[in-house]
């Protein structure tokens, strides 16, 4: 039974590395795995989604690919893939969520998405709210602290000091956020 689900964790967390192996598996044994990502991320270039670790593959934009006239193809030729793989999923809207969760029911493909699951002040995304509303399955991607605790925060920081205001939305990697557990976050330390 095909399910949507929601696969977070923090920065750090090797989540997109996970959507490229579960990608990988699927094209290993003959299957098609479409891999999507939103425009907002654009951190490696328009169409590829690269892992920290360097695993990287092409892919397509979301607001391209989940229009209603590949839905309406899809239902004319029967040819639909056999997953759909969605990294940064925290930045898709109320509405991409929604698609997705209608593609599972109506065409029964799994769709897997990765992301955040809060924004550097510890807020939800709206994806990602939308995920914990919809999903068949919320997977956490466990990742640590520089302390060796659980990291549960994705804390902003500048100077070697936490942000703790500005938009929610500002695209970076470990120059500009570190994953925190909750104490370090509290109190403001992103390293010993």
């Amino acid at each position: 039974m095909a399910s949507l689900i929601f696969r977070y964790g923090a920065m750090g967390s090797s989540k997109t590395a996970n959507a490229l192996m579960v990608r990988y598996n699927y094209m290993e044994r003959g299957q098609t795995a479409v891999l999507l990502k939103p425009k907002l991320e654009n951190r490696d270039g328009k169409r590829i989604i690269r892992s920290r670790i360097g695993l990287e593959s092409k892919c397509l934009f979301v607001e391209d690919y989940l229009t209603e006239e590949n839905l309406k193809l899809w239902k004319e030729t029967k040819e639909i893939p056999n997953a759909i793989i969605v990294d940064e999923a925290q930045f898709l809207t109320k509405e991409q969520i929604d698609k997705l969760a209608n593609i599972v029911d109506d065409f029964e493909i799994p769709v897997i998405c990765y992301g955040l699951r809060t924004d550097f002040l510890g807020n939800l995304f709206e994806g990602s709210k939308r995920l914990m509303e919809l999903a068949n399955k919320i997977e956490e991607i466990p990742t640590i602290c520089w302390c060796g605790k659980k990291a549960l925060f994705n804390a902003r920081y500048q100077n070697d000091e936490i942000l703790r205001s500005g938009e929610q939305v500002v695209m970076g990697g470990n120059e500009s956020y570190i994953s925190l557990c909750r104490k370090h976050y509290r109190d403001g330390k992103i390293h010993a």
